[in-house]
């Protein structure tokens, strides 16, 4: 079981939208917001697995804020207000929680290959035929939903849970991470489309690990940004030694241009492993 964990406001870089996280630890990486503020940094968040459904709820209600409510993103939901689907009752739920108000202000979903199993399915098999990965299912586990309130981008919080989930891997004994990361294509795919043309070559992964999406972005009708954007997401991803495993899949409800991103864990810089590691 994942202990609690304490840590202080860093200054490392996250994203603002559906998936964040971190830029490299040392050497003073900055937030995209700018340097946090005086108030953020003296704060000690504590990162915790949810162990009751009003935990649960919580991150849902944090999901729903920045996906729907601030991203405009179209999801389907039993209850208005949380963003529900069929995978949360099957997954670990990784909360960051604001100690003056006790607030969860950041979340992360994890299903486990054995969950994986009881439900039938990982999530990315709605988006893409990970056929090739068959032989993976027993050692991999998938992670989605992540996102942090627009308040708390400052880098401590997503410290935190990715610390909270290297501690999860170290002691569960898995050894692959899979997960979607997203693309906002506001401006209709361009720099998603230039962001594969830029990763292919040095991070596609082996052939025999490559998956196919099941609704493609177009990327033949798309004109490739000369100097694409990378998501912090997708940037922190390759440099903990990623594979892309495939072209992007287009997520009509969500609006991004969804990238098959696979981590296996021997690949992990060693630089990152022991900064999470160490935290809190």
């Amino acid at each position: 079981m994942l202990q609690e964990r304490i840590g202080q406001e860093g200054r490392l870089g996250c994203a603002p939208g559906s998936e964040t996280t971190p830029e490299p630890p040392p050497r003073g990486a900055k937030s995209i917001l700018g340097r946090p503020g005086d108030r953020l940094e003296r704060k000690q968040f504590r990162v915790a697995m949810a162990h009751h459904q009003d935990e649960v709820r919580e991150a849902q209600r944090l999901r729903w804020k920045v996906f729907a409510e601030e991203m405009g993103a179209r999801l389907t939901t039993p209850e208005p207000g949380l963003d529900i689907d069929f995978y949360d009752a099957y997954c670990e739920h990784l909360l960051v929680r604001d100690p003056d108000n006790g607030e969860v202000v950041g979340t992360y979903r994890i299903l486990s290959p054995d969950n994986a199993k009881r439900v039938g399915s990982y999530y990315s098999e709605s988006e893409f035929d990970l056929t090739r990965l068959q032989h993976l299912r027993g050692r991999m586990v998938e992670l989605g939903r992540s996102c942090v309130h627009a308040d708390y981008r400052s880098g401590g919080v997503i410290t935190l849970l990715w610390a909270g989930l290297a501690e999860y891997m170290l002691k569960s004994g898995h050894e692959y991470l899979i997960g979607c990361a997203s693309i906002g294509m506001a401006d209709g795919g361009h720099n998603a489309a230039g962001i594969w043309h830029a990763v292919k070559d040095k991070h596609l992964a082996p052939i025999e690990w490559r998956v196919f999406p099941r609704c493609p972005l177009p990327l033949d009708s798309l004109e490739s940004a000369a100097a694409p954007i990378l998501p912090p997401l997708i940037k922190g991803y390759l440099r903990l030694g990623a594979h892309v495993c495939g072209e992007p899949a287009w997520d009509p409800d969500f609006n991004t241009a969804d990238l098959p991103i696979l981590l296996p864990l021997k690949n992990l810089n060693p630089a990152y492993a022991r900064h999470f590691l160490k935290q809190g």
